[in-house]
C-alpha cells in the first residue's frame, strides 16, 4: 500500500516533469485561492486547507496561505523551488522539521507567525542562505539556544515577539552580522546576558518591551552603535542609571513608558544627546520638574500619557528642549496644574495634545496658541467663564483647529455642562460684568495714584527747609560753588583789562577802601563808575 507521503512525492515529481508541457494551460487552483500565473502569485484566504496544495504551478514565486488549518509542512514544499516569499501565518503548525526549507534557495521572506510552534533548532533553517525576513511571532517558543540562526547569514529582520522565551543564550544571535531589526517583546525575559547583542553590530531597532526585566544590567547594549530605536515599555523597570543606556549615544527614539519609575530619569537620559522621540508615560512619578529632560537638545517629540500619579508640570520643565515641535500630555487623570512658564522656551512648538487630563482652565500666556498647527484640549473638566473667552475667540477665528473628536466642551458651571465653548456668547460667560468691574478698578487705581502723588508734593514743599538741614552743609556749599562757577563764566565774557583779578572790580575796591581801611585802589579804579569823564566827541 502506497503511503500518502509517497503519493505526494510521486505526484510532485510528475508535476515538475509535466510542467513544461502544460505551461500554456491553467494550473490547479484550490477553492478560496487566487492564482495569478502571470505574476506567479498564489493567495489563499481563510479556508479549510489542512495541507499544502501539491498541484500548484511549480514556478510560483509568492505563496500566501493564511487563516487555514495546516498542521505540518511536509515534503511537498520542496517542489516550489522558485519561492521568494512564503506566508503560512495563522495556521496550526506545531513544529518545523530539520532542514525543511533546504530547497528554497531563493526564499527572501518566511512568515510563520501566529502558529503553535514550540521549539526550533539550529538546523531548522539550514540551506536558507538568502533569507532576509523571518517572522516567528505569536508562537510558543521558550528558549533561544546557542547559534540558533547561524544558518541565516543575510537575515535583516527577526521577529520573536509574543512567545514564551525566558532564557537567552549569550551566543543566541551569533552569525547575524546584517540583522537590523529584532523583536523580543512580550516574552518572559528577566535578564539580558551582557554579550547577547554584541554580534549585532548593524542593529538599528530593538524591541524588548513587555518583559519582566526589572532592571537593565550595565553593558547590556554595549556595541550597538547603530541602534536608532529602543523599546523597553512595560518591562517593570523601577530605576534607570547613567550606565543603563551606555553605548546608545546614537539612539533617536526611546520608549520607556508603562514602567514603575518614581521620577523622571534625568541623569540616565542625559547621555542620549541625539534623542528625537521619547515616550515616558504610564510611570509612577508625580511631577515633571524644571529641567526634567536636560541634555536632550535634539528632542522633537515627547509623549507623557497615562501617568496615573502625575499632578503637576513645573515651570521650565521643557526649557532645555528648544527643538520640541510636538508634545502629547494626555490621559493623566490627576494632572490639573500647569505652572506659569511650563511651556516657555519652545520656539518651534506646533502640535500640542492636552486631552483627557484634569485641567479646569488654560491661560492664554501658556502657549503661542495662534501659531500652533494642531492642538487638542478636549476631555478636560473645563470651567467656562470669561477666563476662556480668548479660547472661544480663537476657535471662532480658526475653526479648523477643532474637529468632532477634539471639540472643546464645558463641564462647569452646571448650566454649561455638555455645551461647546464656541457656542456660548461672551455675555453668558460673564465678560460684560467683568469688563465693568475692571474699568472701575482701573479708575480707583488712577485716582488713588493721583492723590498719593499730590500729597507727596505738598509734604515735600512744606518740609523743604528741614530737607535742606537733613542734607547738611555740604549740599549748601555745593550750591554756592555752583553759583560762583556760574558768575565766573559771566565775568569772563567781558574784556580782560577790566577784570584782570578774580573777584576784584571797581565796586569791591571802593568798598574795601572806605569801610575796611584797605590800601588805595589801582589807578584804573580810582573813580566811581558814574564819575567817569564824558568824551568830548560825545558832547
Amino acid at each position: 500500500m502506497v503511503s500518502v507521503k509517497n503519493f505526494c512525492v510521486v505526484f510532485g515529481v510528475l508535476a515538475c516533469v509535466l510542467a513544461p508541457s502544460v505551461s500554456g494551460a491553467a494550473a490547479y487552483c484550490p477553492s478560496r485561492c487566487v492564482c495569478d500565473d502571470v505574476k506567479l502569485h498564489v493567495t489563499c484566504g481563510e479556508g479549510e486547507l489542512d495541507v499544502l496544495p501539491i498541484a500548484l504551478n511549480p514556478a510560483i514565486e509568492r505563496l500566501v496561505i493564511k487563516f487555514n488549518r495546516i498542521k505540518a509542512i511536509d515534503s511537498s514544499i520542496q517542489f516550489y523551488t522558485d519561492l521568494t516569499m512564503l506566508d503560512l501565518s495563522y495556521n496550526h503548525l506545531l513544529g518545523l522539521p530539520k532542514s525543511i526549507f533546504r530547497y528554497q534557495k531563493r526564499l527572501l521572506q518566511l512568515h510563520l507567525n501566529n502558529n503553535k510552534i514550540a521549539s526550533i533548532g539550529n538546523k531548522t533553517f539550514a540551506g536558507m542562505d538568502e533569507l532576509r525576513v523571518l517572522n516567528l511571532r505569536g508562537n510558543f517558543i521558550e528558549e533561544m539556544t546557542k547559534g540558533l540562526f547561524r544558518a541565516l547569514p543575510k537575515l535583516e529582520e527577526l521577529n520573536l515577539g509574543e512567545n514564551q522565551i525566558a532564557t537567552l543564550h549569550p551566543e543566541a544571535f551569533e552569525g547575524l552580522p546584517y540583522l537590523r531589526i529584532l523583536h523580543l517583546d512580550d516574552n518572559a525575559i528577566n535578564v539580558i546576558p551582557t554579550p547577547s547583542f554584541t554580534p549585532l553590530r548593524l542593529l538599528a531597532e530593538l524591541y524588548l518591551g513587555l518583559n519582566t526585566l526589572n532592571q537593565i544590567q550595565p553593558g547590556s547594549f554595549e556595541g550597538l552603535q547603530h541602534l536608532r530605536r529602543l523599546d523597553v515599555r512595560g518591562s517593570m523597570l523601577v530605576n534607570l542609571t547613567i550606565d543603563t543606556f551606555r553605548g546608545l549615544e546614537n539612539v533617536r527614539s526611546l520608549d520607556i513608558s508603562d514602567n514603575h519609575l518614581l521620577k523622571v530619569p534625568t541623569v540616565a537620559l542625559s547621555i542620549l544627546t541625539r534623542l528625537e522621540e521619547l515616550a515616558i508615560g504610564q510611570n509612577d512619578f508625580e511631577v515633571i520638574p524644571e529641567g526634567a529632560f536636560f541634555g536632550l537638545s535634539n528632542l522633537r517629540k515627547l509623549s507623557i500619557s497615562g501617568a496615573l500619579n502625575l499632578q503637576r508640570i513645573q515651570s521650565g520643565a521643557f526649557a532645555s528642549n528648544t527643538n520640541l515641535d510636538t508634545i502629547v500630555i494626555a490621559s493623566n487623570r490627576l494632572l490639573e496644574e500647569l505652572d506659569e512658564g511650563a511651556f516657555s522656551g519652545l520656539p518651534h512648538i506646533e502640535n500640542v495634545i492636552l486631552r483627557d487630563n484634569a485641567f479646569r482652565t488654560f491661560r492664554e500666556e501658556l502657549l503661542p496658541w495662534k501659531q500652533l498647527r494642531n492642538f487638542d484640549i478636549s476631555g478636560n473638566p473645563l470651567a467656562c467663564n470669561c477666563h476662556l473667552r480668548w479660547m472661544k475667540d480663537l476657535l471662532r477665528d480658526k475653526p479648523e483647529l477643532e474637529t468632532e473628536q477634539s471639540q472643546v466642551i464645558c463641564q462647569y458651571p452646571e448650566r454649561f455642562a455638555g455645551e461647546a465653548l464656541r457656542e456660548i456668547s461672551s455675555e453668558l460667560l460673564g465678560c460684560h460684568q467683568r469688563q465693568s468691574k475692571e474699568r472701575a478698578v482701573v479708575g480707583v487705581v488712577l485716582v488713588a495714584s493721583a492723590a498719593s502723588l499730590t500729597t507727596f508734593i505738598l509734604v515735600a514743599y512744606r518740609l523743604r527747609h528741614r530737607l535742606v538741614d537733613v542734607l547738611g552743609p555740604n549740599w549748601h556749599n555745593k550750591r554756592n560753588t555752583l553759583k560762583e562757577e556760574k558768575d565766573l563764566e559771566f565775568v569772563k565774557s567781558f574784556p580782560e583789562i577790566e577784570y584782570h583779578q578774580p573777584n576784584f572790580n571797581i565796586y569791591t575796591c571802593n568798598y574795601q577802601q572806605m569801610y575796611q581801611q584797605k590800601p588805595p585802589c589801582p589807578a584804573q579804579f580810582q573813580h566811581h563808575i558814574y564819575e567817569t569823564p564824558i568824551p568830548v566827541s560825545d558832547l
